[in-house]
């Protein structure tokens, strides 16, 4: 594992479109035939879902933000990402496969990104923060070292200060995953984000009779019951939906908010507490 800021590139030329290039879809369609389990998709997000994914992020205070992005795969998220954020701003982008983030760290994009954006990549999956962040802080075109590695990263990691986020853009596939993982990504994104923090993912459209029909009853029951609960959440905390029809395929984005922390949410219970009327 390990935990590295991108190094941002000198010039200020305008950085080239966040489409995904020919070879970020082979090598996006190569790692979902090895590991479809956690990479849940066979082409990267289309620009249609980009843009609601990032919503978050072009309506926000005038101040500086922290988001987090996990699951990033070949960037096309991050570079969107990269191109809204502004000066000042913070992101931390999570992608546990090994061949995602090396793809990420050679990204032309994120590195003519301007050089008021810091950016930091972690090799590792979101569970295991914050052993995989910098033991120090690193200013926004440092390289910042993974606790516990190198000269000086000792510190045990359990006595850093978690690192909270104003938006986090999960792009995990939550329906490849048994229940009690999703339920514990959950609790742990609300546990991540400040009082107020905007959350957003995705899930695809006609899975769940898909996923009957592919996989048996056994993976069909685990599946709905996974929906089920993003339902509950979402009933919770939603604050809206947006259906991305031209995507590969029809994918539909959810925005949701914080509005009190880790409180409102019960770690390992099957739903969210219920949140008082007109909080939405």
């Amino acid at each position: 594992m390990t935990t590295e800021q991108l190094r941002p590139r000198s010039d200020s030329s305008s950085p080239p479109p966040s489409s995904p290039s020919g070879g970020d879809r082979l090598l996006f369609l190569t790692e979902a035939l090895r590991t479809f389990h956690d990479t849940g998709a066979l082409a990267p997000s289309s620009a249609e879902l980009v843009n609601a994914l990032v919503v978050p992020v072009t309506s926000r205070p005038n101040r500086p933000i922290s988001v987090l992005e996990v699951g990033a795969g070949t960037g096309v998220v991050t570079r969107r990402l990269t191109q809204v954020l502004r000066p000042g701003d913070r992101l931390h982008v999570v992608e546990a496969n090994q061949r995602f983030a090396d793809r990420l760290r050679e990204d032309p994009v994120l590195a003519a990104r301007h050089p008021g954006i810091a950016l930091r990549l972690s090799a590792c999956r979101v569970e295991e923060l914050p052993q995989c962040r910098p033991a120090t802080p690193t200013a926004p075109d440092g390289i910042g070292r993974a606790a516990g590695t190198g000269p000086g990263g000792g510190a045990d990691a359990t006595n850093a200060t978690d690192e909270r986020y104003d938006v986090i853009v999960s792009g995990l596939p939550f329906t490849n995953f048994e229940p009690a993982q999703v339920r514990h990504l959950l609790d742990l994104y609300l546990r991540l984000l400040l009082p107020g923090g905007e959350l957003t993912y995705f899930g695809y459209l006609g899975t769940t009779t898909a996923r009957t029909l592919t996989s048996g009853p056994r993976q069909g029951a685990r599946h709905r019951a996974v929906v089920r609960l993003l339902r509950r959440f979402e009933a919770t905390y939603g604050l809206g939906e947006r259906t991305a029809w031209h995507n590969l395929p029809p994918a539909r984005a959810y925005l949701l908010r914080a509005p009190g922390g880790r409180e409102d949410w019960r770690p390992g219970s099957d739903c969210p507490a219920a949140k008082p009327a007109g909080n939405r």
